[in-house]
């Protein structure tokens, strides 16, 4: 396939559309049809002081919400290679982009943060049986086992009836993905495929952006030179779709959709795009006819917290990773969860979890029983996924007589944490799973206890942030933008 689509960057510029004050009747009344999913229940954990945190899902898939093709005409518009074959198998509706939103409740600066696509991850509540892979491939993988799940099961669903049952699993499994991932409440969702993509490109028109360098990339179709390029609705998609040739890859290519973010936020003021009743019009057709989003979507109320958006007041990042490896043949990045969700929780204005020994990242836990103490391994198994870690092997092992933790890439953190609340030792181990901890039970083996928990301050009134994240590691610094234009890689 020639280069993987990033889309979802309209999502934010379909709820900035919603996002103005003084919203008439006329709009009110095309508000109508959006809302409509339940990937996210009505008593899922919500943010409290009345702001909001929102994940905009950029969905690759060359069907519309129904399930049916896209017209070849749009494919062959975006440059998007061969519709045939891509939606079809498990992994074929990627979340290419996932940007996940805080917007303050007393009108500050908004925060955005962008996931990497191939983030190494435990899913949370996906269906079949992969229970790890690339972040993007929760959505695919769980859409896939639903849909077959409800056939094997012996009951008729139409095309359209299939396609909605295992997109809304789909979604649920990938929000739920992301906030275990980042360790904040996610309050509401936005998904937009390639087509939404295009039609809110061709309404908005020509679109400014920058860029350092001059580019030439076959894959996406991008043919950018150096500083200021005005793009059509097909540059657009090749300007965020493009990784080739891009110093940082993928890395580079979340600070191109932010970028492209920034400057459509931006022409939606400039222009005029709220006061002109035609083009308000097509757009909430668009977002209509596009945008899937939650049914607590309480799209009027957020339009009086939100229209800071439409001002440039948003500062995207991006999610740190610590490196790349190879995992069943996939090349996928190393993350840091510890780090993740301290980094969001604190630019989000969140107080930090602190010292309890609950499960900072999404390790599975495997525990071998070398005690001789019959049904040790189980129980040691039990307390510790009530504490938030994933369950795994639980087996008998070879005698030993100290307890040892061992763990993959990615888990050091976790099992640090519950080898401090073993009394034991943790040693990094090649030959265990990445993401994974391994706890061989010893003769000296126990139940684990908490470690001193730390001081966690009260969270203030206000979710208003005076932290920065660092401007370190390979993910880069924030965008920032002047005059509404970033200029990036």
């Amino acid at each position: 396939m020639a280069g993987l689509v990033t889309y979802g960057v309209a999502c934010l510029a379909s709820v900035a559309v919603l996002a103005i004050s003084g919203i008439t009747y006329f709009v009110v009344g095309n508000l109508n049809g959006l809302g409509s999913s339940n990937a996210i229940s009505p008593s899922a954990p919500k943010s409290k002081d009345g702001s909001e945190n929102i994940l905009l899902i950029g969905l690759d898939s060359r069907k519309d919400n129904n399930g049916n093709d896209l017209p070849q005409a749009v494919i062959n518009a975006l440059h998007a290679g061969s519709k045939a074959g891509i939606d079809n198998g498990v992994g074929g509706y990627n979340t290419n982009t996932l940007i996940l939103m805080h917007v303050p409740n007393d009108g500050s600066q908004a925060s955005a943060f962008s996931i990497p696509r191939d983030d190494y991850v435990s899913y949370v509540d996906a269906i079949g049986p992969q229970q790890q892979g690339k972040i993007k491939e929760a959505y695919g993988v769980t859409k896939a086992y639903k849909e077959n799940a409800l056939v094997a099961a012996g009951q008729h669903y139409t095309k359209a009836e299939l396609e909605h049952l295992g997109r809304e699993a789909a979604r649920h499994a990938t929000i739920m993905t992301v906030q275990k991932l980042v360790g904040v409440p996610i309050d509401h969702f936005a998904e937009i495929n390639l087509g939404g993509f295009y039609d809110l490109a061709k309404v908005l028109g020509t679109i400014t952006v920058c860029v350092k360098h001059a580019t030439s990339d076959s894959y996406s179709g991008a043919n950018l030179r150096k500083g200021l390029n005005n793009l059509n609705a097909s540059q657009a998609l090749a300007f965020v779709r493009q990784r080739h040739q891009l110093p940082n890859g993928d890395l580079d290519r979340t600070h191109r959709q932010q970028a492209f973010l920034t400057a459509v936020t931006h022409k939606l003021k400039q222009d005029g795009v709220f006061s002109d009743l035609g083009k308000m019009s097509s757009l909430l057709d668009v977002a209509k006819r596009d945008v899937v989003m939650d049914k607590q979507f309480d799209v009027l109320g957020f339009a009086q917290q939100a229209t800071n958006l439409t001002g440039g007041k948003v500062k995207f990042y991006t999610l740190p990773i610590k490196g790349f490896t190879t995992i069943n043949s996939q090349s996928v990045n190393l993350i840091d969860t510890a780090a993740i969700k301290d980094m969001v929780q604190r630019t989000f204005g969140y107080p930090t979890a602190g010292n309890t020994g609950s499960a900072t990242t999404s390790s599975t836990l495997d525990v071998y029983n070398g005690s001789g103490k019959t049904g040790l391994a189980a129980r040691i198994s039990a307390a510790l996924v009530a504490k938030g870690y994933t369950k795994g092997v639980v087996a008998s092992g070879a005698s030993r007589t100290k307890t040892v933790v061992r763990y993959g890439s990615g888990a050091d953190t976790d099992a640090k944490r519950i080898a401090a609340m073993m009394g034991a030792r943790a040693v990094a181990d090649a030959t265990v799973q990445a993401g994974h901890v391994e706890v061989d039970v010893g003769a000296n083996g126990r139940m684990p206890t908490n470690p001193p928990a730390t001081t966690v301050k009260p969270k203030a009134t206000s979710t208003k942030s005076t932290y920065t994240p660092p401007a370190s590691g390979m993910q880069g610094g924030a965008v920032a933008a002047t005059n509404g234009i970033a200029c990036v890689n």
